[in-house]
């Protein structure tokens, strides 16, 4: 490829990553004001966290059937084919999500959304990891994860500048709909791999992606990659999104900017950390960083929901550090799985790896919802208990293998 194609390639999968961002960020931001304006007065503040739970939940479970289907789809029919579909899917689905007028449709259209966001992330780092040389890719890695937390920032101000409430939401929804034009550039005039196109009709009789990746030759590497993507994605839904509803509740109608602030400053913290997870794994080493990250997690959160609460000063200070530390595990695993498979697969098991702790997530978001009904809205506790999902980390890398080749397998 031209250095003006690469480039092409590596901003046009950041944007499509921010704007993924943007649809992770959405609900954590307009759950409760949904809630409230769509229950009426049925609504309470436990009924608006169980929602925010199953809306969470929702968004998981799409993402993970996602990350799967549109995964293999990226090795069959190309990478940029399989990325444009996901846009559209996702900017469409959020779009609808303007007119809905019960939360049941909501929870419909989350799982839609979540389709696409699932199915953008491994066919955009494979495009991406594919067309740069190995000396660049923690650094782009690093960028495109950086990407995703973008969004989430980027939606952040937007909701400090117009405060989401229950009388004014419809609005974002459909500015979440807005990359339906990227989608079509995409699918139009975005450049192919040229490590995807060098493996078709190199196989005489091929082996389906997915089934390729529970052969005795990767299996291995299919089950360690599921187990490390994991233990992040459960903590990062189960645990560290709370402190945005918590944040809702504390400050109320008096401060309607603040939950977006909390946003702003958790997903500033998460820019940086999900650019500097890649860059560590390539100083220090994949497994012995993994293994700290863990560490350093399971401390942070449990500071951040035990030594601070909403309102008080330093609050915003201990959700960025946790939005720092808790999303390097994303930058690590952006350059991480891409060097456990080989091209054919790549998409495929980068897909299935990063997208099965979603369907992990989705059913530990609906039993930490229990949880939190259990416990009588008490933010603090929950978000204590599934912290502790973290520490798993320090003991399953130890497992993986450290992959620190040159290039990238063919």
């Amino acid at each position: 490829m031209s250095a003006s194609q690469r480039y092409l390639v590596l901003i046009t999968s950041f944007l499509a990553l921010v704007f993924d961002g943007v649809e992770l960020g959405l609900m954590p931001v307009a759950s409760l004001s949904v809630s409230k304006s769509l229950l009426g007065s049925s609504f309470t503040p436990e009924l608006g966290g169980e929602w925010f739970a199953r809306f969470t939940a929702a968004l998981m479970l799409g993402a993970a059937i996602g990350g799967i289907v549109f995964g293999g789809l990226g090795d069959r029919i190309g990478r940029t084919r399989a990325m444009g579909v996901c846009i559209l899917f996702y900017s469409v689905f959020a779009a609808l999500g303007a007119y809905v007028q019960d939360q049941w449709q909501m929870l419909a259209l989350r799982f839609l959304v979540g389709l696409g966001v699932g199915g953008l992330w491994p066919n955009g780092i494979a495009l991406v990891s594919e067309c740069w040389a190995a000396a660049s890719r923690p650094l782009v890695s690093g960028a495109m994860m950086a990407g995703l937390n973008a969004g989430i920032l980027l939606l952040s101000q937007f909701a400090r500048q117009w405060p989401v409430t229950a009388d004014s939401w419809r609005w974002l929804f459909q500015f979440a709909g807005a990359p339906v034009l990227l989608g079509l550039f995409v699918l139009l005039a975005l450049p192919e791999s040229p490590k995807w196109l060098a493996t078709r009709g190199t196989v005489k009789a091929p082996v389906t992606p997915l089934r390729a990746l529970f052969q005795p030759q990767l299996v291995h590497f299919t089950i360690i990659g599921i187990l490390i993507s994991s233990i992040p994605m459960i903590g990062a839904w189960s645990a560290s999104k709370w402190m945005i509803p918590w944040s809702d509740k504390v400050a109320g109608a008096a401060n309607l900017g603040y939950k977006a602030a909390t946003q702003g400053w958790w997903a500033l913290g998460a820019m940086l950390g999900s650019f500097a997870g890649a860059q560590l794994a390539s100083w220090i080493g994949r497994r012995l960083s993994y293994c700290l990250i863990s560490i350093g997690t399971v401390a942070i959160t449990l500071a951040m929901f035990q030594l601070t609460a909403p309102l008080q000063p330093g609050f915003h200070a201990v959700v960025f550090a946790q939005g720092f530390v808790a999303t390097l595990f994303f930058g690590w695993l952006a350059l991480y799985l891409p060097e456990l498979f080989p091209t054919r697969v790549r998409a495929t098991g980068s897909g299935l790896a990063y997208n099965s702790g979603r369907f992990a997530t989705a059913f530990g978001v609906l039993a930490a919802g229990f949880l939190f009904k259990a416990l009588g809205g008490d933010y603090p506790r929950v978000g204590s208990i599934c912290a502790l999902i973290y520490a798993l980390g320090f003991i399953v890398i130890w497992w993986a293998p450290d992959t620190k080749q040159a290039d990238l397998a063919d």
